[in-house]
């Protein structure tokens, strides 16, 4: 109980919203009927609207049982390097990115697979709350944390119709803004190496209003080699904010590793990429 209040601290009007709408509403039948009737009715959709496990093809199910286990979330915390000195910033993973959650992960942003949204935004929560840990008394003064969203390219958005970062926040409750903007012509960045994408992304953002004295928490689906978070931490400094941390739903195996990109570890733990 402890914790729960202490993980709360760094959410109203900040994180969440002080009493967000439950998902879902409160269960009116046993958990194992609920089971039976939920399978049944992904029976009956699977019949009109054939789908396979993005996860291992399995038919009938976007997600089946076994893979949905693999998006269990299991954050880890890591710093990577903003700017030439300093601690770097701390960046708290939901769950590591490989298997099931990359295929989920992509699946839900370039093919529009957003039935995929229940499965993968409870890793986001879960980096929250533990950043809201990490972070303690420094998450609470005044409750006037802000969560900003790691800005998309003009491309991207125009590709997708939609911003999947804030569909991922919204799912998992958190209330986010966007405060940076991704200007310029950028080559994409899967394509590149850990040099080259933070030279492609070098000055690349910019606030979109001042941030004198804001403190922001950034938020994003996924860390590769870090180089997206530090541009937007950068932009967010100078534009006059302060950088607390980041959330993200997944990160890397390489970058908790400490794959040569300079950050130091936080957890102990390793798990199993932007």
């Amino acid at each position: 109980m402890r914790r729960a209040r202490r993980a709360q601290s760094i959410q109203p009007g900040c994180v969440t919203d002080p009493d967000p709408p439950p998902s879902t509403p409160p269960p009116s039948t046993p958990p194992r009927r609920r089971d039976v009737v939920r399978a049944a009715l992904l029976d009956a959709l699977a019949v009109v609207l054939p789908v396979d496990c993005v996860g291992c093809g399995a038919p009938d199910r976007a997600l089946c049982d076994s893979c949905r286990a693999e998006l269990a979330p299991l954050p880890v915390e890591r710093r990577i390097p903003v700017g030439d000195d300093g601690p770097g910033m701390l960046v708290v993973a939901g769950l590591a990115y490989g298997g099931v959650a990359r295929r989920a992960l992509v699946a839900l942003k370039e093919q529009e697979r957003t039935e995929l949204l229940g499965a993968l935004a409870p890793p986001l929560a879960a980096a929250a709350v533990r950043l809201g840990e990490l972070l303690g008394p420094a998450a609470d003064p005044g409750g006037d944390l802000e969560l900003c969203r790691v800005p998309t390219s003009r491309a991207a958005f125009r590709r997708r119709g939609r911003e999947p970062v804030a569909q991922l926040a919204d799912r998992a409750g958190l209330r986010t803004r966007s405060l940076l903007r991704l200007g310029g012509a950028i080559a994409r960045q899967k394509r590149l190496g850990v040099e080259e994408r933070a030279e492609n992304l070098r000055g690349a953002m910019s606030a979109r209003r001042p941030l004198l004295g804001r403190r922001i928490v950034l938020v994003d689906d996924v860390v590769t080699t870090g180089a997206t978070l530090a541009e937007a931490a950068r932009a967010v400094q100078a534009a006059g904010g302060e950088v607390l941390g980041a959330i993200v739903v997944a990160s890397t195996p390489k970058l908790f590793r400490g794959a040569g990109d300079g950050a130091s570890t936080v957890s102990a733990r390793a798990p199993d990429e932007r």
